[in-house]
C-alpha cells in the first residue's frame, strides 16, 4: 500500500506502508482522494471496525490502520492504545511525550503502548501505523 502526502507548499512527500492481510483474507484495493483535516489524527486507511465510514481507504486487514495528522506549532494529538505502532515524521518537527524531539525523517516503533502526546514544535505532518495483531495472528 502506498500513502502519498502533499505538503501545504504542494510538494509531494511519499511514505510507504505495507499492510499484508492474514493468509485466509483475500486482499483488496480501493482508492479515494480525501483532504487531510488539519489538527487531528485522521484514519487514512483502515480495516478496523471502529473506523468504518471514516477512513479514505478501506483495507482488508481488520487489525491495521494508517493515521495522518497535520499539526501547527503547539497542537497535539494523542496516540491510540495498540500492541504495535510505528510513528513517522515526513515533515516538520514534533516532541513525543516521554521521549523528546523528533525531526523530519525520524521514526519510532512502539510495542504495547499508547496515550502519548505528539506536539508540533513547528508546522508538521505525522503518519502513524497502528497494528493490533502480528503477521502470524489473524
Amino acid at each position: 500500500m502506498r500513502a502519498d502526502c502533499h505538503g501545504a507548499d504542494g510538494q509531494l512527500r511519499a511514505a510507504f506502508e505495507d499492510y499484508r492481510a492474514p493468509p485466509h483474507v483475500e486482499e483488496g484495493h480501493q482508492e479515494s482522494r480525501n483532504e487531510l483535516l488539519r489538527g487531528g489524527l485522521v484514519p487514512v486507511a483502515s480495516g478496523m471496525a471502529r473506523h468504518a465510514g471514516q477512513s479514505a481507504i478501506r483495507i482488508k486487514n481488520r487489525y491495521a490502520a494508517l493515521h495522518a495528522a497535520r499539526l501547527q506549532p503547539g497542537e497535539s494529538v494523542e496516540l491510540p492504545d495498540a500492541p504495535f505502532q510505528h510513528l513517522f515524521i515526513p515533515r516538520g518537527a514534533v516532541t513525543l511525550e516521554g521521549s523528546g524531539a523528533l525531526a523530519q525523517g525520524d521514526a519510532v516503533r512502539f510495542t504495547a503502548t499508547g496515550g502519548q502526546k505528539v506536539t508540533a514544535s513547528e508546522p508538521a505532518e505525522i503518519l502513524l501505523r497502528e497494528m493490533h495483531a502480528t503477521l502470524a495472528e489473524g
